[in-house]
C-alpha cells in the first residue's frame, strides 16, 4: 500500500478510535449520572419513609402539600414532612358526655389510651378508630352522635398516637393489634351486642386488617373512607407536591417495609374486605384527594355483597358527621338501625342499598 494512503487510513483509525473512546466515556457519564440519580431517589424515599412513620414528640407539623409554596415543596421533598404525635386537646366531658379514661394492652405490651362513654341503655357498642397522624378526640364528634343513638362508644389512641405507647406508625400494619385489643376491652366492658367497628382512613385498613387476620369478629362496620392500597395511597401524597406516584410511591413503601419489618406492598385492604363477613358501611367524599371515590368503592366491593357504599357528593376526606352533618345522621341512623334489627346476626342478610 502506499505510503500516503496508509497515512489516511491511520488517520481514519485514528478518528474512529477517538470518537468510539468518546462515546464510551459519554456512555459511563451517564450511566453514573442515572445511577446517582437512583441513589439519590432512594435516599429521598427512604428519609420520607421514616420522616411519614416516625411522629416527633414537639414541633409544627408540615401543612397540607396542597397549601404549600414552590420552595417549601422542594424542601419537604428534601427533608421529608414534619409529624408532631397526635394530642388530645379535648374530652368527652366538653361535648357533655361522662366517660371513663382506660388503658388496654395490645398483644405486643404496647400500651393503648381510651376512652370509654358508656349508655344508659345501650343498643350496641361502637369503637372508633382514628386516621393517620390523628388522635381519638378527632372523633369526638362522631362519639357524640353515636351516644346520642343510644350506643356505647370507645374511642382509641392507636399506637403512637395520642396518650398511646410509642411514636411509630405502620399505617394500618401492626395497628390491626390495636383494633384486636380495643374489641376484648369493649366485649367484656359490655355484654351488648352488636359490636361495630368505625375506621377512618387509616383506621379502616387497621379494622379490616384485624378482620382479615382473623383477631376479631364484629357484627358491624363503619369505615370512612378506606384507601384501596398502601402503594395508591402512599402515590397521591407524590402528585401533590407535583412528582410522579410511579417510581417514588413504590420507592416509600419499599423502605417502609424494610423499616418496620413488613411486606408494605401485601397491606391492601382492597384484599382484606374478602375477609368481611358482617354488613360493612362505606362512606366517601367526592372531593377527596387522599383516596379516590373509584377506591373506596373498591374495596367496599369486595366485601362479599356485604358492604353498602355512600357518597357525600360535596365532601373531602373524612369528617363527614361535621362536612354534611343531616346527611351522615340519617345515614349512619338508617344503617345502624337496619343493623339492629335485621343484621346483628352475620347469617342474615344485610341492607345492600345505600339507605336514607
Amino acid at each position: 500500500m502506499p505510503e500516503r494512503l496508509r497515512t489516511e487510513s491511520d488517520m481514519r483509525f485514528s478518528r474512529l478510535g477517538t470518537v468510539q473512546r468518546r462515546l464510551r466515556l459519554r456512555g459511563a457519564a451517564v450511566m453514573s449520572l442515572l445511577f446517582a440519580c437512583f441513589l439519590l431517589a432512594n435516599a429521598v424515599a427512604y428519609i420520607h419513609a421514616y420522616r411519614m412513620t416516625h411522629y416527633i414528640t414537639a414541633g409544627t407539623r408540615t401543612p397540607r402539600p396542597e397549601s404549600l409554596s414552590l420552595r417549601q415543596k422542594v424542601r419537604v421533598l428534601v427533608t421529608g414532612p414534619v409529624l408532631p404525635k397526635a394530642r388530645n386537646m379535648k374530652t368527652p366531658r366538653e361535648l357533655g358526655l361522662d366517660y371513663r379514661a382506660m388503658i388496654v394492652t395490645a398483644s405486643d405490651n404496647t400500651r393503648l389510651a381510651t376512652w370509654w362513654v358508656p349508655s344508659p341503655c345501650p343498643r350496641g357498642t361502637v369503637i372508633l378508630f382514628p386516621g393517620y397522624s390523628s388522635c381519638r378526640s378527632s372523633l369526638l364528634p362522631q362519639s357524640r352522635f353515636l351516644h346520642d343513638l343510644g350506643w356505647n362508644v370507645l374511642l382509641v389512641d392507636f399506637r403512637g398516637c395520642g396518650d398511646s405507647d410509642g411514636t411509630v406508625t405502620t399505617l394500618g400494619v401492626e395497628e390491626a393489634k390495636d383494633v384486636a385489643a380495643a374489641s376484648r376491652l369493649a366485649i367484656d366492658g359490655s355484654s351488648e351486642k352488636p359490636l361495630v367497628l368505625y375506621g377512618t382512613s387509616m383506621g379502616g385498613a387497621a379494622v379490616l386488617r384485624a378482620v382479615a387476620d382473623g383477631l376479631v369478629e364484629p357484627e358491624g362496620l363503619i369505615l370512612e373512607c378506606p384507601f384501596d392500597r398502601l402503594v395508591t395511597t402512599v402515590g397521591h401524597r407524590f402528585t401533590a407536591v407535583g412528582l410522579p406516584a410511579f417510581p417514588f410511591a413504590r420507592m416509600l413503601v419499599f423502605w417502609g417495609g424494610i423499616q418496620h419489618g413488613f411486606d408494605g406492598f401485601a397491606h391492601n385492604p382492597v384484599d382484606y374486605a374478602r375477609s368481611v363477613r358482617s354488613p360493612a358501611l362505606v362512606l366517601q367524599g367526592r372531593k377527596d384527594r387522599r383516596v379516590t371515590v373509584a377506591e373506596a368503592r373498591a374495596v367496599c366491593d369486595g366485601m362479599n355483597g356485604r358492604g353498602t357504599f355512600h357518597l357525600f357528593q360535596g365532601a373531602a376526606h373524612g369528617g363527614f358527621c361535621e362536612s354534611a352533618p343531616s346527611e351522615y345522621r340519617s345515614v349512619v341512623t338508617a344503617w345502624l338501625g337496619a343493623l339492629t334489627t335485621r343484621g346483628s346476626r352475620k347469617e342474615d342478610s344485610p341492607p345492600t342499598e345505600p339507605p336514607g
